[in-house]
């Protein structure tokens, strides 16, 4: 499916695109859809693994059945938040390489932020987005 979202990167603006990420992205009117932030819970309960990698690839696979509900592709994500209890350049590391492969050449506009606490003291990490409904 192709999207009709207009990323920029203003050269008056550090180039985000160098890092996988868009400074701005400009939807057309039509529908939104607001993913609730995605943590590294299972569907069926099971017990969630503390690393941190392990942690990513179920938040990415939660996404990815996010976008599978909606009958949209990664190229449709306007934008992320990403929420790291511990936002350190090693552990972002650990989320961008997994989420760069996730968004597959996509560029939605994205914030980092570091917090002290998630839902539940054994989080890690928590993704949200807003997704472009409009083809």
């Amino acid at each position: 499916m192709t999207t009709s979202l207009n990323r920029m990167n203003p050269p008056t603006l550090p180039d985000a695109g160098r890092v996988g990420y868009s400074q701005i992205s400009v939807i057309p009117p039509g529908p939104l859809a607001f993913v609730s932030g995605q943590v590294a819970w299972r569907h069926d309960g099971d017990a969630l693994s503390a690393d941190l990698e392990e942690q990513t690839g179920l938040v990415i696979e939660n996404l990815s059945h996010s976008l599978a509900a909606l009958d949209a592709e990664p190229e449709q994500i306007a934008q992320m938040r990403i929420y790291m209890t511990d936002l350190r350049p090693e552990t972002q590391e650990v989320v961008m390489t997994q989420l760069a492969k996730f968004l597959d050449g996509a560029q939605p506009s994205l914030t980092g932020i570091g917090v002290s606490a998630l839902a539940s003291p054994e989080l890690q990490l928590e993704i949200e987005m807003v997704v472009s409904l409009v083809a």
